[in-house]
C-alpha cells in the first residue's frame, strides 16, 4: 500500500519503518546477489543465470520478525480522536449513515421506507428465533381449517351489491328534518366493523397479547409496583411500562380511590414469537393446571374480534416463569392480571372459533 494512501498520523511512522529497514533490505539484496553470481553455472542448461527480481529480493526479506515495532511516542502521539476535533469544520454525524424516512409519503415519493424485514427499517425487529409450537399448529392446521370454515365463494364477474345503509334517516315529515345528519344506530353509540369475507389473505389470526395489572397499592408503596413489573417482565420476557393516574377519582364504589399524578398500573404488550410462547404457556401449563378452569366467558369480547380473561394472584403465582423464582417475589405483592388477546377477527365469533382452535374453551353465553 502506497504511503500516501495512510492517514496523516501513520505517514509519519510509516516513513520512519521503511528508512530504518532500507540498510537491511540492501544487505540481503547484495548477499542475494553475490550467491547467485558465484554459484557455477548448470550444466544441464544453456541459458546464463538470472539475477533475482527485486520483487522477490523484498518478499524474502520482508518479515514481521524483522520490522520494528513503533516507539512509545509515535504511539502515543497516534491520536485520531483529537485529530477530527481540530477540524475546523466538522464533518456531518450522519454522512455515512442511511436514515430511512419515518413517514410513507405515497409511490410518487422519492424517498421512501424500506420494508419491516430490512434491517435499516425503523420498524425492523429481528428474530424469530425459534418456531413456537402453536404458531406451527396455527400455520398447518388451524389456519387452513379457518378458511375451510368461514369459506364464502363468490364467483368472477358477479356483480357487487352496494353497501347498504348503516345509520338512520330522518323522515321528512317535518321541514326541520331537512339537512339534518343522519343519526346513529339503535342501542349503540359506535358502529360495528364491517365483516370482512374470509380468504386466504384475511383468514383471522393473533395480532397481539396485551397483559396488564392494577396495582392499588403502588400510591403507597412503590415495593408493589416493583413486584408487578417484575412479575410481568416473567411471563412476557419484556419490560413492563408503567401507567399514571391522569385524574384523581374514585374508582368503584369508594373502594379504591386514585390520585393524580401516582402510578395505578403496569401492562406490557408482546408480538411475534413471544406472544405464541405466552399464549401456549396459557393453554398448555397455566390454563390445565387451575382446578375446575372453565375457560373464557363467552362474552368477554369488545365486539371487534379482541377477547379478554383475569387471572388471580394465586394462578399468576403458578405460572412457570413466576413459579420456578418464587422466592424472589412476596406472595402478598403479586398481583392478579388482566390477559387481552387481540385479534384480527372484526367480530367476537370469528375470534372465539380462532382461540378455540388453539385450545382455550369458552362458558356461558356467547355474545357476537
Amino acid at each position: 500500500m502506497a504511503t500516501q494512501q495512510l492517514p496523516l498520523r501513520l505517514r509519519p511512522i510509516t516513513s520512519a519503518i521503511i528508512h530504518q529497514s532500507m540498510p537491511h533490505l540492501r544487505h540481503q539484496a547484495h548477499r542475494s546477489a553475490s550467491t547467485v553470481s558465484q554459484s557455477p553455472p548448470s550444466l544441464s542448461s544453456a541459458s546464463p543465470p538470472t539475477s533475482p527480481s527485486p520483487s522477490d529480493t523484498l518478499a524474502a526479506a520482508s518479515s514481521s520478525h524483522d520490522t520494528p515495532f513503533p516507539t512509545p511516542s509515535q504511539i502515543a502521539s497516534y491520536d485520531p480522536i483529537a485529530r477530527s476535533r481540530a477540524r475546523k469544520t466538522q464533518l456531518p454525524p450522519s454522512r455515512y449513515r442511511f436514515r430511512p424516512p419515518k413517514y410513507d409519503r405515497g409511490p410518487l415519493h422519492p424517498h421512501r421506507p424500506p420494508a419491516a424485514s430490512s434491517p435499516s427499517s425503523r420498524l425492523f425487529f429481528p428474530g424469530p428465533f425459534s418456531l413456537p409450537r402453536l404458531a406451527q399448529t396455527y400455520t398447518s392446521t388451524l389456519r387452513p381449517d379457518l378458511m375451510t370454515l368461514q369459506y364464502t365463494h363468490i364467483p368472477p364477474g358477479t356483480p357487487r351489491l352496494p353497501a347498504p345503509q348503516r345509520l338512520r334517516t330522518w323522515d321528512s315529515t317535518s321541514p326541520y328534518y331537512a339537512g339534518r345528519p343522519l343519526r346513529k344506530p339503535r342501542g349503540s353509540m359506535h358502529l360495528p366493523l364491517l365483516a370482512v369475507p374470509i380468504t386466504y389473505r384475511t383468514v383471522p389470526t393473533v395480532s397481539r397479547i396485551t397483559v396488564a395489572a392494577i396495582v392499588r397499592e403502588a400510591a403507597d408503596d412503590s415495593a408493589y409496583l416493583h413486584v408487578a413489573g417484575m412479575v410481568l417482565q416473567a411471563m412476557t420476557g419484556r419490560r413492563a411500562g408503567v401507567h399514571i393516574a391522569k385524574k384523581s377519582q374514585v374508582v368503584g364504589r369508594a373502594s379504591f380511590t386514585q390520585r393524580e399524578g401516582k402510578p395505578i398500573a403496569v401492562s406490557v404488550s408482546v408480538e411475534g414469537e413471544a406472544m405464541w410462547h405466552l399464549l401456549g404457556t396459557l393453554v398448555e401449563l397455566v390454563g390445565p393446571g387451575i382446578k375446575e378452569w372453565r375457560g373464557l366467558r363467552g362474552s368477554s369480547g369488545d365486539g371487534a374480534g379482541n377477547l379478554g380473561l383475569g387471572l388471580s394472584p394465586d394462578v399468576v403465582g403458578a405460572w412457570p416463569e413466576v413459579e420456578v423464582n418464587y422466592d424472589a417475589y412476596p406472595p402478598k405483592m403479586i398481583p392478579g392480571v388482566d390477559i387481552i388477546i387481540h385479534t384480527t377477527a372484526t367480530n367476537d365469533r370469528d375470534a372465539r372459533l380462532l382461540l378455540s382452535g388453539t385450545g382455550l374453551p369458552f362458558y356461558g353465553k356467547h355474545r357476537n
